[in-house]
């Protein structure tokens, strides 16, 4: 049978007959490149004459290949707009310098046509490829009904397996088991189905004329579309600790098909999972049974991530002893932000916002506002289980906190122990904003709050200014891990999730201290765990009053905290104070017993630790020494 094919123009007026079987190849007859005004790039256009021969001998050398391509030359254009190309092959090898024919000249030629595969009609001098075979084989099958409807339209044969098969026959469509075509059954429980010559020779070849030969030869339908969902590895690994499950969920087949249909994205359209199916569906709606090559390399992109993200989820879980010292990184979502920590840098945020946030109102977050948030939510991680408590950050370090009957008590005793600093901060509450507490709110310039919810009188009016933004959060963040890109590679270390109790707490001066300074040593040690080191807390009746941070001494940020606090007002005597580290020597506690401070806790580990108890003993000053350092830089 003769398909559609493409041309040459020979220096003969006509065609003699076939040479016989075994005879010589018409080598004498010259093959020439020509210029000829083209309605259309494609070879399709073109219906060769009936013309009985043979080309076999130059067939073999793959004369097809590089036709499909053909270029442009000058920018000359006939009439009727179309550009004057050139075919840039000769189908002689023999032929050294071609002349050049213009299709205008009245030459004497003959239009040769070459007997090609059944399946030829997948040479395309364009790269708009057709559909007409499917392999589809997913698990979730979710909004996979319009896409049968669409292939079942465009006369698609459709291949399936298992539960997969079921759903498109019930959805009224036609569809050809894989066992049909590979001869085999699924065996092994499943395990191999579609791990077959007959699935992948028709997913992996190329469209040209020596794959698709074999194609034929084999019966090997030429796979153009594959659909894929995996089994549900990372979710059966959250869901169950049975092994045997798990190992059941790594999926093999379904792996297979999409790296090998990825890998001849050229040829092939790759839908690795559930969340293409969109993509898929528009594509079909918008251009029928065919794909560009901008289709098919994007779907690639796709199949290649979903690929990585599912090998690392595998690696993760078989490297859970953390023996294997390698770090594998696969997040799927990306949000591009308008600059980084400064406007002269690019930044891109990874992650899912939407597994801890509600996002209620306001701009876009920026670099700035993502860190301060998770500072903010890493502090209030500490005070989520106490009474209500209010927390302002500015760069990532607590300005305020309180803790109060109410939450709009909280807030007034937070911004009191800095309102300068709360200007452009980020606040965060444990408990639901109301009306009250927003009216207040809303009074000074803010970036972020977050709360668990907001009463619907407190969102209208936190609301009316579009650009700040409410964060309503449902769920801390449960990363058990921090990473940061140090020195061309990166530190990976446990989060600090670490928060001191009673019992762990030695006390270690001859005066223990009341049960006041027991709650506002508790109360500080949890607020220096979250100001960058060298930090400090002064904190009196569950309320910072002053904070020292990031100073290159303790005794500087000592000093820095106790100048912010008489700045605004408060009266020192009977407070305490939290260091994150030890004291290497006692004038940390001669500065605090002057200031007025009555109790200190700090981690110890000091070989001078005795010099600091030995001074608040003589003081009259209470000490605990938690055993826990929290430095922070």
């Amino acid at each position: 049978m003769i398909n559609r094919v493409s041309m040459m123009i020979c220096s003969m007026p006509r065609l003699p007959p076939p040479p016989p079987e075994g005879g010589t190849p018409w080598r004498k007859f010259k093959c020439q490149k020509f210029y000829c005004n083209l309605p259309s790039v494609t070879v399709a256009n073109f219906r060769a004459k009936e013309t009985p021969c043979s080309l076999a001998p130059f067939a073999s050398k793959s004369p097809m290949v590089r036709l499909s391509n053909p270029q442009p030359r000058a920018a000359a254009h006939q009439p009727g707009g179309f550009p004057r190309m050139g075919l840039p092959y000769a189908l002689c090898p023999m032929l050294r310098s071609p002349k050049r024919f213009s299709a205008r000249r009245r030459l004497p030629f003959a239009l040769c046509s070459v007997p090609l595969p059944q399946n030829s009609t997948y040479l395309h001098m364009s790269g708009t490829k057709p559909i007409r075979n499917a392999l589809i084989s997913v698990y979730h099958k979710e909004g996979l009904d319009q896409i049968i409807s669409l292939l079942e339209k465009n006369n698609v044969t459709m291949y399936s397996t298992g539960g997969t098969l079921d759903y498109i026959l019930s959805l009224g469509a036609t569809a050809k088991t894989v066992e049909s075509l590979t001869g085999y059954p699924s065996i092994l429980d499943g395990r191999v189905k579609t791990l077959h010559p007959k699935i992948f020779g028709g997913i992996l070849a190329r469209r040209e004329i020596q794959h698709l030969s074999q194609l034929e030869q084999y019966e090997i339908p030429p796979i153009d579309l594959v659909i894929v969902d995996l089994y549900p590895f990372e979710e059966t690994v959250r869901s169950t600790n049975n092994e045997s499950s798990i190992i059941e969920k790594i999926d093999i087949g379904g792996i297979s098909l999409i790296r090998a249909a990825a890998k001849n994205f050229h040829d092939v359209v790759i839908v690795p999972s559930q969340e293409d199916y969109g993509n898929l569906k528009y594509m079909l709606e918008t251009k029928g049974a065919n794909s560009s090559l901008e289709d098919r390399t994007h779907f690639a992109t796709r199949a290649f991530r979903v690929s990585s993200h599912y090998d690392k989820q595998i690696y993760d879980y078989f490297n859970r002893s953390g023996e294997d010292l390698s770090l594998k990184i696969s997040i799927h979502s990306g949000m591009p932000l308008r600059y980084g920590e400064n406007p002269h840098q690019e930044a891109i945020y990874f992650g899912e916002l939407e597994s801890n946030f509600y996002k209620l109102n306001g701009k876009e977050l920026s670099y700035n506002n993502l860190v301060d948030v998770d500072a903010a939510v890493s502090l209030m991680r500490e005070f989520k289980n106490n009474n209500p408590t209010f927390a302002i950050l500015k760069h990532t370090n607590a300005c305020g906190v309180a803790t109060r009957k109410t939450i709009h008590q909280a807030w007034k005793d937070a911004l009191a122990a800095d309102p300068v600093s709360a200007f452009g901060g980020v606040l965060i509450a444990n408990r639901p904003v109301d009306k009250e507490t927003a009216q207040d709110i809303d009074d000074i310039f803010y970036e972020v709050l977050i709360a668990p919810s907001f009463t619907p009188e407190a969102l209208e009016i936190l609301s009316a200014k579009k650009n700040r933004i409410l964060l309503q959060l449902h769920t801390y963040p449960k990363a058990q891990q921090q990473v940061k890109s140090i020195l061309d590679g990166f530190i990976v270390q446990d989060q600090d999730f670490t928060t001191e109790d009673p019992e762990s707490i030695k006390e270690v001066t001859h005066r223990k201290p009341t049960m006041a300074e027991l709650q506002d040593l508790y109360f500080a040690n949890k607020c220096v765990k979250h100001l960058k080191s060298n930090g400090i807390a002064i904190v009196k009746n569950s309320q910072l009053l002053g904070m020292g941070c990031g100073q290159t001494s303790r005794v500087d940020a000592l000093k820095q905290a106790i100048v912010k606090a008489k700045a605004f007002g408060f009266d020192l005597h009977g407070s305490v104070m939290a260091s994150e580290a030890f004291f290497p020597f006692p004038d940390c506690v001669e500065i605090a017993h002057e200031a007025g401070l009555t109790a200190v806790i700090h981690p110890g580990g000091s070989v001078k630790d005795q010099d600091s108890i030995d001074y608040c003993d003589k003081a009259g000053m209470a000490m605990l020494i938690t055993g826990y350092r929290h430095f922070k830089h």
